[in-house]
């Protein structure tokens, strides 16, 4: 039975102080509040500080290497070995760390299909953490299902406690540790939330494969005649701008899987970046910055009106919005969408020589879906003065457990089972590269985006890039003849020529890490080189 101090033993977890069970959202505000946590912002959000933590820290991501997994799991940067012994070493000093000290638990779920969700427990030493992990699931409000709730796998996130790197075998005193075998992670150090929902991502990318499900790091929304679409993309390429569509109705804007019956989203809120959001570009987040329950990390505010600043990046650009998808105008409730017709891979090409939009076969989706392509330009990434290209394996590497193959040939099979077509989207830059090139229009990646979504880039002719090998569609209404040839506006057709063939073996050069074991009809989707 759960009581104010019982129902967490079985962890190890003795003389708390209280335990606040499954608060609601106006009683979470209460103690965030009263514990001085957060401040309350002009017309309700609340507004937390991370600290030096502004973001992730991949560096102090393991996972525990023990014998019931440790053959399924892709050992690599992302998935680095933590033993069992150190792992029951660090937890024991957790549980030592919280000893009369008050703890809040949201008891929820990860996963809106029914039949592969996770039922996940999330424990916490600050309400504000609680509270973004009210936002960030699927919550469970009977009472009497929460009074037998046994959950599959639990969260533990004391921000304040601190590794001894020496002792513990970390690489600092910020860890965040799965354990699949125990079904725990640990989460210390660091008070950025991310991690939190990040963290039962990676539970889901292990669990969800094993069931044929394919897992996903991306958005997906519906139109009004019941077709889906999933957009992949890293940070800048527009994922989430271009998925919280007014015309559409939004299903998820971060995980997905997709199974037998459809995709479905496995988050129950989103964790938008707000740094110079406007009202006019995306007026539903934009909304929901001005909401009561919404978490904002890391946002200005005037602390005598208590008016926010979304421009400011004093603190940090990677400033965020944590709500609920019921603030949201249009949304699909009950999480769910049927097979998407279309899947869009965004990318912010900052050389200048991706097309704006190009159609991929599906050993070119698997092999760009692997190679999750964006580019770092000067400002977005400390000492990056020149373009740089960034690889992140399947769109989301540092939360992928298996081999990268894996999650390939699932989405080449569930593309090829239900006939989905693929597109490779570039929303950066045109016309030469970075310090030359200028971005894409927006209302022109609009147009190329509508004329996916209603079938109308299907009829069109296609020519074939001689390096990458996809297609380059010669019209869409709306868009200029000369927009859709990258090779436009460059001084020099040599140059551009070069800076492709650059970009191609940059493509080619990091496909080298995975090739081992590799399925060849991955391999056969690379550039001609």
């Amino acid at each position: 039975m759960k009581t104010e101090h019982t129902g967490l033993e079985e962890y190890g977890f003795r003389n708390l102080a209280r335990i606040n069970w499954n608060l609601p959202t106006p009683a979470l505000y209460e103690q965030i509040i009263m514990r001085k946590e957060a401040i309350l912002s002009h017309l309700g959000p609340v507004v937390a500080r991370t600290g030096h933590h502004t973001g992730r820290s991949p560096n102090d991501k393991f996972v525990v290497d023990e014998p019931t997994t440790t053959g399924d799991v892709y050992w690599s940067k992302d998935n680095k070995k933590f033993t069992e012994a150190q792992f029951d070493k660090l937890f024991s000093k957790m549980a030592s760390y919280l000893q009369t000290k008050e703890v809040f638990v949201q008891e929820c779920y990860a996963g809106a299909d029914a039949n592969t969700r996770l039922k996940v427990r999330v424990i916490t030493e600050t309400a504000w953490h609680s509270l973004f992990a009210r936002n960030m699931f699927i919550t469970e409000r009977d009472q009497e299902v929460l009074k037998d709730f046994t959950p599959d796998f639990t969260v533990v996130n004391c921000p304040r406690f601190h590794a001894i790197p020496e002792e513990d075998g970390t690489n600092s005193e910020t860890f965040i540790i799965v354990n699949f075998k125990r079904k725990i992670v640990i989460i210390g150090g660091t008070s950025y939330a991310g991690e939190i929902k990040k963290s039962i991502f990676t539970v889901m990318n292990y669990l969800l494969p094993k069931h044929g499900v394919m897992s996903m790091h991306c958005s997906a929304n519906i139109g009004e005649e019941g077709d889906t679409a999933v957009f992949f993309g890293l940070s800048g390429t527009g994922k989430t701008t271009l998925s919280t569509d007014p015309e559409r109705y939004l299903i998820g804007d971060d995980e997905h899987g997709w199974n037998n019956d459809g995709v479905f989203n496995i988050e129950g809120g989103c964790y938008a970046k707000v740094i110079n959001l406007s009202k006019e570009a995306e007026p539903d987040i934009y909304e929901c910055t001005r909401k009561f329950g919404t978490i904002l990390e890391n946002v200005a505010v005037d602390m005598t009106s208590r008016a926010i600043d979304l421009d400011d990046n004093s603190l940090t650009e990677n400033t965020r919005a944590s709500y609920p998808l019921s603030q949201l105008p249009k949304i699909v409730e009950s999480g769910k969408g049927s097979h998407p017709d279309n899947v869009i891979f965004l990318t912010y090409d900052a050389f200048g020589v991706l097309p704006p939009v190009s159609k991929l076969s599906i050993p070119q989706a698997m092999y760009h879906f692997i190679s999750g392509y964006t580019a770092r330009v000067a400002g977005t990434e400390k000492g990056v003065t020149e373009p740089k290209a960034v690889f992140s394996t399947c769109f989301g590497a540092p939360f992928m457990v298996w081999h990268p193959s894996v999650y390939a040939k699932l989405l080449g099979d569930k593309v090829k089972e239900k006939n989905v077509q693929c597109w490779l989207v570039n929303t950066g830059l045109t016309g030469g590269p970075y310090g030359v090139g200028k971005r894409f229009s927006i209302k022109y990646t609009r147009a190329i985006i509508k004329a996916i979504l209603t079938g109308e880039l299907n009829k069109t002719e296609f020519k074939t890039d001689p390096v990458f090998g996809f297609g380059i569609p010669q019209f869409i209404p709306g868009v200029p003849a000369e927009v859709l040839d990258p090779s436009f506006g460059w001084s020099s057709r040599q140059a551009y020529d070069d800076m492709l063939k650059n970009l191609a073996s940059k493509f080619a050069e990091n496909f080298k890490k995975f090739e081992e074991g590799m399925d060849p009809e991955i391999t056969k989707g690379g550039p001609n080189l």
